[in-house]
């Protein structure tokens, strides 16, 4: 069964006053977000998500709520993530939406979700804002892997409420929101009790949880409450102080946009991505402010290419503007360090790590109206290939922001991760651009072009690797992208990361999962699943 899509027009704007499974409330310095899931208010309205468990929609909410804790809420800093109902904090992902979908959406539901419990991550490691899960009845799956996210767990200690990660027994597949990486790298729990743990379908409660490290702590129902506001105040005594007072409210992004455009031809499978540079260079305090709208703006079209466009497998990616404007931009973010501005450099950091672990190929041309200026720079290196045209006014203008401001997965700058076998190389792009923007002779010099060609060829060079990269397998291609983007030193999302794209993209297709007697597509029924016991 592979029919469940979410609908075309799925809106990645959402806004509290109009959350349909979650409430954020804010009292002071503590934040709670209560997870009570509508259930039939999901993607499907016809699909019922029982037991908190989640689709596509509810995910959508939780990501809006911990940008806007970042941004119009400055002044918290802990928040306490709940649920609404008695007896069951989370069930993770609903089962019946995922044996329904399609194989694309499944794999862009589970990146989509990681995404979000990284946010949430790096909001406490950057933004001063601890989490804390207060698991106020049964967490199995996604809702463990959420609890996981955050920086300390408590479970209600009411002799049934257990937290587990029952994929693997029950469903043939594994957690798709790094639980297997998160049990035993974060929270460092030994790797035979991990291994026991995650066959338990049942899970494991009380002080065993205590004991093999997966809670910090189970709490007897008549002192949860009491426990949960006592430990969210230490969370917040211990938080950074700089925080600013006053927020900056973020505005729709809609899909009229003012800094990128995105075209679509479904007949070549491919797209154009331009984006535009600013017209200024000053400081806007508010969402209007280009950095922040622009990154924005393109998160918002990676989420649209992902889901709307699954067919699509290039993307050209084109800048225009005025170099001078971006590279003040650049360096206005590297250099101002005002809780606004580093948020805006964290918002731009993690829209340039959608792109990387975005399942397509994306080629930029540096041509005559180019801006990869300042932060578009970093859209250049994080292409697949860059295309640069041997012609005067072609040039390309890095800055301080490239020096370690915006990270990747792997915690390099993507300088660094490019010239991973002479890291110097680094150093003297940065040295070059001090002196200017910098041509596209010096330019393919310094490794930064893959292809450099005069006006005779360039088109032509371009074409043709257009419509060679269309002729590949889009499978291969993803695990061969996935393999080259996270070259360097591993961390914990890119080993999350490079685990899911050769997993999603294999034990989702198999038969034991979701073969006509899989375990995904078995689930609920009274017969057992049906097993191929061949080992790979």
């Amino acid at each position: 069964m592979d029919t469940y899509a979410p609908p075309p027009k799925l809106s990645f704007d959402t806004h509290p006053s109009r959350y349909r499974h979650w409430t954020l409330a804010i009292d002071g310095d503590i934040a709670r977000l209560t997870m009570k899931v509508t259930p039939f208010g999901g993607a499907n309205s016809e699909l019922e998500l029982k037991s908190n468990s989640y689709d596509l929609s509810v995910d959508i909410e939780l990501a809006d709520a911990i940008q806007r804790l970042r941004f119009e809420h400055p002044s918290v800093k802990a928040c306490v993530i709940t649920s609404g109902h008695d007896k069951i904090f989370c069930a993770g992902a609903n089962i019946y939406m995922l044996a329904s979908s399609t194989h694309p959406f499944k794999v862009n539901f589970c990146k989509y979700t990681n995404e979000t419990r990284l946010a949430i991550e790096d909001a406490s490691q950057n933004s001063g804002i601890k989490f804390l899960a207060a698991c106020n009845g049964a967490t199995a799956g996604g809702g463990y892997e959420l609890a996981l996210a955050c920086d300390e767990i408590v479970l209600i200690d009411d002799g049934s409420s257990t937290v587990s990660l029952p994929e693997v027994p029950l469903l043939g597949v594994l957690p798709g929101t790094g639980g297997l990486t998160r049990v035993v790298d974060k929270r460092k729990v030994r790797r035979d009790l991990a291994d026991a743990f995650s066959t338990l379908a049942e899970g494991v409660k009380g002080k065993r949880a205590v004991e093999w490290g997966l809670v910090d702590a189970v709490v007897p129902r008549s002192k949860f409450a009491d426990t949960i506001a006592q430990r969210a105040r230490d969370l917040a005594s211990k938080a950074p102080k700089e925080r600013g007072s006053k927020g900056v409210p973020l505005d729709e992004i809609g899909n009229e946009y003012r800094h990128v455009s995105f075209t679509v031809d479904e007949k070549s499978r491919t797209a154009e991505l331009v984006v535009k540079g600013p017209t200024d260079a000053t400081l806007k305090e508010d969402s209007s402010f280009w950095p922040l709208r622009m990154a924005r703006e393109l998160d918002h079209a990676l989420l649209r290419l992902r889901f709307e466009h699954e067919n699509v497998g290039l993307v050209i990616v084109r800048t225009e503007g005025d170099k001078q404007k971006a590279h003040e931009i650049g360096e206005l973010l590297a250099r101002n360090d005002s809780w606004f501005i580093r948020e805006v450099r964290l918002n731009l950091a993690r829209t340039l790590r959608r792109m990387d672990v975005t399942a397509r190929s994306f080629f930029a041309v540096v041509d005559e109206k180019s801006c990869f200026s300042g932060p578009l720079f970093e859209l250049l290196l994080a292409c697949d290939r860059s295309y640069v045209l041997d012609a005067d006014r072609v040039d390309v203008w890095p800055g301080s922001l490239s020096a370690g401001a915006l990270p990747g997965w792997n915690g390099l700058t993507r300088l660094q991760t490019r010239f991973l076998a002479d890291p110097m190389k680094a150093e003297k792009v940065l040295a070059a651009a001090k002196e200017g923007p910098i041509d596209g002779a010096t330019a393919d010099k310094l490794g930064l072009a893959t292809v450099f060609a005069d006006d005779i060829d360039f088109e032509e060079e371009l074409r043709v690797a257009v419509e060679e990269r269309a002729s590949l397998s889009p499978d291969a291609l993803t695990g061969m992208e996935q393999n080259y983007r996270f070259a360097g030193p591993e961390t914990l999302a890119t080993k999350i990361f490079g685990r899911l794209s050769a997993w999603q993209n294999w034990i989702f297709i198999r038969p034991n999962a979701t073969g006509e007697r899989g375990a995904l597509t078995m689930y609920g029924k009274p017969e057992r699943p049906q097993f191929d016991t061949r080992r790979t």
